[in-house]
């Protein structure tokens, strides 16, 4: 069974730069000198350690482009024949409308996430079509997200005491889809030049643009207070020692169905949770130093929460996630 590379000791965070990732997990654009006062550190260390985090890939600050009203997500299982697995993958990776594409360590599954628009009464081509009608796949499932518990952009590595994280988090926003509806070409821009690194500066925002910084700065500062504007940092986990990535989908009574979402929505190791239809109700992304800590979250945690039944699927490889696309290459 194989799980993520093991990183050696020397590569791995040490406890300033996880207090610093997690800073900038709760403000992706949050300020050197903020983040200094707050954390205790200096104004030029800070500068330099997320540099240097930011440089080697170890991280990365995105800013989400709005989500269109209605949009769905549709969970896939593809079992693909030996050797072909790449082939579908690349093909999956390409579109649009899948952000999420994982390699079963099994080499002949593929798990993917497809965002979906409201029902037209049009069967959807990639489900119905596509995927059925390709020779190196054996068999799709698909599952519709009925609920999302947590996404991948709420994960907090959680190192920050709480009085930490809460002096460098934002003030919520009254109405996250204001800013949304009456946003300019400009706000457009914007968004668009930080959608690959959400960190870029007023001034450099200006020069790419062609506008007035100060015209940049309001836009900014008005796209954050409406909620528009929202980072992401996608980090490499395996520089924190998670060398086990998983899929575990559970069965759980309907009864019981939200309380065990949310529980394991505020689980460390959960970096994903979603309620979706069929036999196993609730789909839950994890990571773990070893195999013997998904060992016991599998017995100890999901057991006190009185789960009916886990299948656990380790991922070999993730080919598609928000901050990073592995290139596969197709065969002929």
């Amino acid at each position: 069974m194989t799980a993520l590379p093991a990183e050696s000791d020397s590569l791995l965070l040490d406890l300033r730069d996880q207090r610093l990732l997690a800073a900038l997990q709760c403000d992706g654009r949050l300020g050197a000198e903020r983040a200094a006062e707050v954390l205790g550190l200096g104004v030029r260390t800070v500068q330099r350690r997320w540099r240097a985090l930011l440089d080697d890939g170890t991280i990365r600050v995105l800013a989400e482009p709005p989500r269109p009203a209605g949009l769905g997500a549709t969970m896939l299982r593809v079992r693909v024949l030996r050797g072909r697995l790449d082939v579908i993958a690349a093909a999956l990776a390409a579109r649009e409308d899948v952000p999420f594409v994982d390699l079963s360590a099994t080499g002949d599954e593929i798990l993917a996430v497809q965002f979906t628009r409201p029902a037209t009464g049009h069967r959807d081509r990639l489900l119905f079509r596509q995927l059925p009608g390709a020779q190196a796949v054996t068999a799709v499932t698909a599952a519709t997200v009925l609920h999302v518990f947590a996404e991948a952009r709420d994960w907090r590595l959680d190192v920050l005491a709480s009085a930490e994280r809460e002096a460098l988090t934002p003030p919520p926003v009254a109405n996250p889809t204001a800013g949304t509806r009456h946003a300019d070409p400009t706000d457009h821009a914007l968004l668009a030049q930080l959608a690959s690194d959400a960190r870029l500066s007023a001034t450099a925002l200006a020069a790419r643009l062609g506008l007035p910084e100060s015209t940049v700065r309001r836009h900014l500062a008005a796209l954050a207070r409406t909620g528009a504007l929202r980072t992401y940092v996608a980090v490499d986990v395996r520089r924190l020692g998670l060398t086990v990535d998983a899929n575990v989908l559970l069965r759980v009574a309907p009864g019981r169905l939200d309380a065990v979402g949310r529980a394991l929505a505020a689980h460390p190791a959960v970096h994903g949770a979603v309620a979706t239809t069929g036999e196993a109700n609730l789909n839950v992304a994890v990571w773990f130093r070893d195999l013997a800590e998904l060992y016991a979250f599998l017995t100890r945690d999901l057991g006190a929460l009185g789960v009916d039944a886990a299948e656990t699927v380790i991922v070999g490889e993730a080919v598609k996630r928000p901050g990073a696309t592995r290139v596969v290459a197709r065969q002929s």
